[in-house]
């Protein structure tokens, strides 16, 4: 059983409007939503004395996310991680966005998905945000109406995203919490066992753009296909930390893509996802300058990030294992003709669940997906974005998932 509590967060400078908070509970977790960039502000989960601890970084009052912050919590978008030097080309033209970290363009820009308010609609076990980034919104092509949606299932929180989109646009959407499983405010991740389910990584230069490369992660620091526990690994490999792209199975399910163990306290964090990779990131730029919740600091390496998404800069480095979220009209063209008039395209490509062990309740063994009973935002859409794989329904728009509804743009890059 899950309850949704609704209550007001904070009030926007100049009127801007009312940030709310959503909380979903069950009898495992519970977890804090709000408004402004659908932002997850706490993540209670009990230890295996059946102590509860917030396992996430961030703030306990609206103020603190309206202050320069790196992204606790919160959806990015457009385009998460970099867009390398700001540009990209589509059908012939190039486009420029903000370049908000030097020399690229990070999480949208500026005044990415995270620094907005979107319009939220309670569910029966969870809440749903929506909002419409209108055309040339820092930068980016086509207008794109877009829902994240939150629900929760005894230990399992499940994001899905859906986005629509007016015209051809790159589209990249992902959660960028910082976890800390001993709770949030512990000085460091260090003794956190962490596993990744790939073969292969992306190698990257001194900015942080992907060099083309796939690389396997064996015989590297990278191989985390194993167990490691984090402290010790960064010292054996003499590395500063991670903030990389691991490469997942490609997969039209959900599959396991991270764990994450907490041995002191008994907590477990599973991630599985319909995405082709994971930035793993380990908090390399926190520097203690911000005071977070209970008047915590978040020194470097406090918290590690799990974000499902995209390869990063597939906009320019384009091959079917770096799908890029490229939506033509063409792909819905025959629809044209019939209730879908605007011949507009539809991503439903992604879904990450993050599944949290209480030690008092559950093994790491035996994960059980809970299916989703797809919200539709459009009634005339809703039969083909529950069907399969680029089918369509008479009439409606069509699901694309995976390389077989990539309309790739010239290749470069990813050898």
């Amino acid at each position: 059983m899950v309850s949704v509590t609704r209550t007001v967060f904070g009030e926007l400078p100049s009127g801007g409007g009312t940030v709310e908070k959503f909380q979903l509970r069950s009898d495992q977790l519970s977890v804090d939503i709000i408004s402004w960039g659908c932002t997850i502000t706490a993540l209670q989960v009990k230890d295996r004395q059946g102590k509860a601890s917030d396992v996430v970084l961030g703030f306990a009052e609206l103020e603190g996310y309206l202050q320069k912050q790196p992204y606790f919590g919160a959806v990015v978008g457009r385009v998460a991680n970099r867009i390398a030097k700001g540009r990209f080309t589509i059908g012939g033209k190039e486009y420029h966005l903000p370049v908000n970290r030097e020399p690229n363009s990070l999480h949208g820009g500026f005044t990415g998905f995270d620094k907005v308010l979107w319009t939220p609609q309670v569910l029966t076990n969870g809440v749903q945000f929506f909002r419409v980034s209108p055309d040339g919104e820092e930068g980016y092509p086509g207008e794109l109406k877009v829902w994240v949606t939150y629900t929760l299932d005894g230990g399992e929180l499940v994001i899905n995203y859906r986005a629509q989109a007016s015209q051809t646009t790159p589209v990249n959407l992902t959660n960028h919490s910082y976890f800390n499983l001993a709770g949030q405010g512990s000085p460091n991740i260090y003794d956190h066992e962490v596993t990744i389910a790939a073969d292969a990584y992306l190698p990257v230069d001194e900015t942080l753009i992907p060099t083309g490369v796939i690389a396997p992660v064996e015989g590297t620091a990278f191989d985390l296909r194993k167990p490691v526990e984090l402290g010790t690994h960064l010292q054996d490999y003499h590395i500063h930390g991670f903030d990389h792209n691991f490469c997942l199975k490609e997969s039209k399910e959900k599959k396991f893509c991270a764990r994450v163990r907490h041995a002191a306290s008994g907590r477990i964090l599973e991630v599985y996802t319909t995405q082709p990779g994971v930035q793993f990131y380990t908090g390399n730029f926190l520097d203690g300058t911000l005071k977070g919740k209970n008047s915590a600091v978040y020194p470097k390496h406090s918290g590690l990030c799990l974000e499902t998404q995209n390869w990063p800069d597939a906009v320019n480095q384009v091959k079917p294992q770096a799908r890029l979220s490229e939506w033509r009209r063409s792909t819905v063209t025959k629809h044209d003709r019939s209730q879908h008039s605007s011949g507009a395209a539809w991503l439903k490509s992604t879904a990450v669940l993050f599944h949290v062990y209480n030690p008092r309740k559950s093994t790491a063994k035996g994960t059980r997906f809970v299916p989703l009973s797809p919200v539709s935002p459009d009634p005339h859409s809703f039969s083909a974005l529950s069907g399969g794989v680029g089918e369509a329904a008479q009439g409606q728009a069509t699901e694309v998932r995976g390389p077989a509804g990539v309309s790739s743009l010239p290749p470069r890059g990813f050898q």
